[in-house]
């Protein structure tokens, strides 16, 4: 039966031998997507159980972080920072300014355009949940190494700048359609 899978495993030939489902293409665990996946996994799962003690999801402490860097930021760019998709953020902001933890209101030069900031209750928050915040990053410098630590947070930042200049096959179909 030859190339009829087998409920015990992968298709074999009539010689006995395996035939193994290979695409062209390298192996699906050392696929950058997936490494740099399982990287965010195992550092993330070190953070959530904080976050949970707090309330909060991984979206909406990135979303918190990112407005203690600026005082204002126009909902779009924040969206653009915190790597959230527009309806997604929508309902991350709503929950958050219920529980009074950012502000919005409309920007004074484009009143379609809204604006966020955190407020005196979100950096209260941030206070409280930074110390474990920073011991859980102390943790992983001790086991991973600073300098290591720091060479990868460089080389990341170097992968996505020289990706960020390759042209994307769906915006160059674009470009060419106008």
């Amino acid at each position: 039966m030859a190339g009829k899978k087998s409920p015990n495993g992968p298709r074999s030939d009539p010689e006995g031998t395996t035939e193994a489902r290979r695409a062209p293409m390298r192996e699906f665990s050392r696929s950058l997507p997936m490494s740099l996946l399982r990287a965010r996994e195992a550092v993330m799962r070190q953070f959530r159980p904080s976050l949970r003690n707090h309330g909060l999801t991984e979206q909406q402490w990135r979303i918190l972080r990112a407005l203690t860097a600026v005082d204002t930021i126009e909902v779009t760019e924040l969206a653009r920072v915190a790597f959230l998709l527009g309806p997604s953020l929508s309902r991350i902001l709503r929950d958050l300014e219920a529980r009074d933890l950012i502000e919005r209101r409309t920007a004074k030069a484009d009143l379609r355009r809204g604006e966020v900031s955190i407020s005196s209750k979100g950096l209260k928050l941030i206070e409280v949940v930074a110390p474990t915040s920073e011991a859980i990053y102390a943790e992983i410098t001790g086991r991973f190494g600073a300098r290591k630590l720091a060479e990868l947070q460089d080389m990341l930042g170097e992968l996505e700048r020289s990706l960020a200049e390759m042209e994307v096959a769906d915006e160059a179909d674009a470009e060419a359609d106008e």
